[in-house]
């Protein structure tokens, strides 16, 4: 259900502020320390950010896509790190249940995570599955009432925090593919789970990743998302469109930082006696960077309003994850040039964000795997 325009007007310039005077100055610590203040985290939770995109009837706001984009975007404007805290309750860690779970899943589910007591994590990567999840291997096996599970899984984002897991694992054949998958609601502290050692990464120090291994997990059978075998394939590609959107949406807004940045810098440094602002090659890559975010601001919320008049955008969402995560590596890249020399150092926030923004490119479908997408689906409607 939408807000009204003053309500929306009111969330996003709340979240703006939250982002500005609360965040922007704790991303040097957290970069430094690879750990956000629970205090922060407890302001997310009473801001509502955790529960952005479930249902008003289970304690979120109920936001719609295109209302989602426009807090995104502010959210993007800081170290990506703080996003990942409630970033997959908002995803895919309880879009899988709203749109395919039982009433008695949203019932136990939802609530916690709209409100933050409970922190969900999607898990589907594993050491031989990226990019090809339709070839799962972790394997959950019928056992009277339950299932058991086991299998490893790669790069699991929350794991350390996470209250249940959303897991993909193969109750078919291999051959089976994509229709051998489903999708499970798998409580974090159930015997048989442990979790690696955290993953030393490029960048979003604060953020946390590490495997989770399952060895012989007893699950209840009423954890089966819809309690159907063979749709969590399926699932997972529902939310996918929502997904994508949301990234794009978060890249938009992390380069809007970063020109930000480069204009304040580019006006106040000076070289052979005046700004380098006024020097024509500063300036192109200025206006390169605010051309390319206008484009992938207009993007995003052009597909944000078809998704909300219930439109296919398969294609456009995957245009809009391959443009502004691209775009925003571009943006980064000007940003650290327009710097100099100053911009490979850490005292500037240009340094982080260029390590930090290249993993957008990588999550949520790689901009391959986006290239993919676009060009089947051209192909397909031609065929119309």
């Amino acid at each position: 259900m939408s807000l009204d325009q003053e309500t929306l007007e009111q969330l996003i310039d709340g979240v703006r502020r939250f982002v500005r005077e609360r965040l922007v100055p704790m991303e040097a610590q957290v970069d430094e320390e690879d750990s956000i203040p629970e205090a922060l985290i407890q302001e997310m939770r009473e801001l509502g950010l955790f529960g952005l995109s479930i249902p008003e009837e289970f304690g979120g706001l109920g936001l719609t896509m295109s209302e989602e984009v426009l807090v995104a975007q502010e959210i993007g404007y800081t170290s990506p790190a703080f996003r990942s805290v409630f970033g997959t309750n908002v995803g895919i860690g309880s879009q899988g249940i709203v749109i395919d779970g039982t009433e008695k899943q949203k019932a136990d589910y939802l609530p916690k995570m709209a409100s933050g007591e409970l922190i969900g994590s999607f898990a589907l990567t594993e050491p031989d599955v990226g990019s090809d999840a339709a070839s799962v291997r972790t394997q959950a096996v019928r056992d009277g009432d339950d299932y058991m599970i086991s299998g490893t899984k790669r790069f699991i984002t929350n794991a350390s925090r996470a209250g249940v897991f959303t897991l993909m694992a193969r109750t078919g054949t291999q051959d089976e593919g994509a229709r051998g998958v489903s999708a499970f609601l798998v409580d974090a502290n159930l015997p048989g789970i442990t979790l690696g050692k955290p993953d030393k990464k490029m960048g979003q120090k604060g953020s946390h990743t590490c495997d989770v291994i399952l060895d012989n997990v007893r699950v209840p059978a009423d954890a089966l998302i819809g309690g159907i075998e063979g749709r969590g394939f399926k699932t997972a590609m529902k939310v996918l469109n929502r997904g994508r959107l949301h990234i794009a949406a978060v890249a938009v807004g992390a380069a809007q930082r970063l020109i930000d940045e480069s204009l304040s810098y580019a006006t106040e440094r000076k070289q052979f006696g005046t700004e380098i602002c006024n020097f024509q090659l500063i300036q192109a890559m200025l206006a390169d960077s605010r051309t390319e975010c206008y484009a992938g601001k207009s993007m995003v919320e052009d597909a944000a309003r078809r998704h909300q008049r219930g439109e296919s955008i398969i294609t456009e969402a995957a245009c809009c994850k391959l443009f502004c995560t691209e775009m925003v590596g571009r943006v980064a890249d000007r940003a650290v040039q327009i710097h100099g020399g100053s911009g490979y150092i850490s005292e500037y926030c240009v340094e982080r964000f260029y390590r930090d923004v290249r993993l957008f490119r990588l999550y949520e479908g790689t901009s391959q795997i986006q290239q993919i997408v676009i060009a089947k689906n051209m192909i397909a409607e031609t065929k119309l």
